[in-house]
């Protein structure tokens, strides 16, 4: 049931069951001076409430409100009501006139122009400087990472040929000490054969003179001294050394081989120190002679030495002979 007031009046226009069937047409809300009407049933009705069905029943009522909190309510709910109302008439009105802003835009004028082209020239100029710039310090970082590098292969190839020249330097150091040392043997060795030349020159100041083929040795090459020295001479006035000493020994009865390598190796080896006239003198090794002569005695030798000196007389300090054999 719907209750109400018209004209100030409480009524009751249906009964329970004609409240039930009683349908509103599209109901609204009208808000004036905050109080709400209810439009639709072609008269205005002011709310106070909706009543269960079973209000009429007086065990099923509820306790009625005070009039101050239901008017409180009623308030509420108008002014909540009224803003909506409000918010969409204002919605309605903003979306029925369209909104348009002019925005001003600048003109692209000549100067403007020719200003960014002027920047735009600066700045690729600048881009190019730079990268030119970046061009130069990388090619200067190159060279000095290659300079950096010439100089460490500088200093080690000086190293290297320092160490060089003092390995050199020490080798021919070594080099001319030995030589040095060669030198002072040959010098002392020369010194003992002089001096056992001396000795033996001193012992046979006054040697036993020679006797039998000896003598005959001695005396046939003696009476050669003189005569040309011609290579392969056998006599009687040009001789070479083996055909003067194979002469000689023909006179004792003996017969020499023809060359020096083989009258070397003839006979019994005999020491320098120990020399008698008669002996045969070789110059290189036994076997291998280059050069032969006969010992006279007294520190002496007879031979054919070369084609300057033909057949001379010398001591044995003239050219000191390697050995020694004795035939007789």
């Amino acid at each position: 049931m719907l209750r109400g007031l018209r004209g100030g009046a409480p009524f009751a226009r249906y009964g329970v069951n004609k409240a039930r069937r009683y349908r509103v047409s599209a109901p609204s809300f009208t808000t004036v001076a905050h109080h709400t009407f209810l439009e639709g049933i072609g008269e205005a009705l002011i709310p106070v409430g909706l009543m269960s069905h079973t209000a009429h029943i007086p065990s099923h009522r509820k306790p009625r409100r005070s009039a101050s909190k239901m008017a409180l309510r009623a308030g509420v709910t108008g002014g909540v009501l009224s803003t909506l109302a409000v918010a969409g008439a204002a919605g309605s009105a903003s979306a029925a006139e369209p909104v348009t802003q002019t925005m001003e835009m600048p003109t692209l004028t000549t100067d403007l122009s020719s200003q960014v082209a002027k920047s735009a020239d600066a700045t690729q100029q600048a881009a190019a400087n730079y990268q030119v710039q970046a061009e130069r310090d990388a090619a200067f970082d190159k060279a000095a990472d290659q300079a950096k590098k010439d100089q460490v292969a500088a200093e080690k190839k000086a190293e290297a040929q320092k160490k060089a020249e003092e390995k050199a330097k020490a080798e021919a150091a070594a080099k001319r000490e030995a030589a040095e040392k060669a030198a002072a043997s040959r010098s002392s060795e020369r010194t003992t054969l002089q001096a056992s030349t001396a000795s033996s020159s001193s012992s046979d100041e006054a040697p036993a003179p020679a006797s039998g083929s000896a003598a005959a040795v001695v005396a046939f090459a003696k009476a050669q001294i003189g005569d040309a020295y011609v290579s392969g001479g056998t006599g009687p006035s040009s001789w070479d050394c083996s055909g003067l000493t194979q002469a000689a020994f023909k006179q004792a009865g003996v017969d020499l081989p023809r060359v020096s390598q083989d009258q070397s190796a003839t006979g019994t080896q005999v020491s320098l120190d120990n020399l008698q006239a008669g002996d045969i003198l070789y110059w290189g090794s036994s076997g291998s002679a280059y050069h032969v002569a006969i010992y006279v005695g007294g520190g002496k030798f007879v031979g054919a030495q070369n084609s300057s000196t033909g057949v001379v007389e010398q001591p044995l300090s003239y050219d000191q002979p390697t050995g020694a054999v004795r035939v007789l």
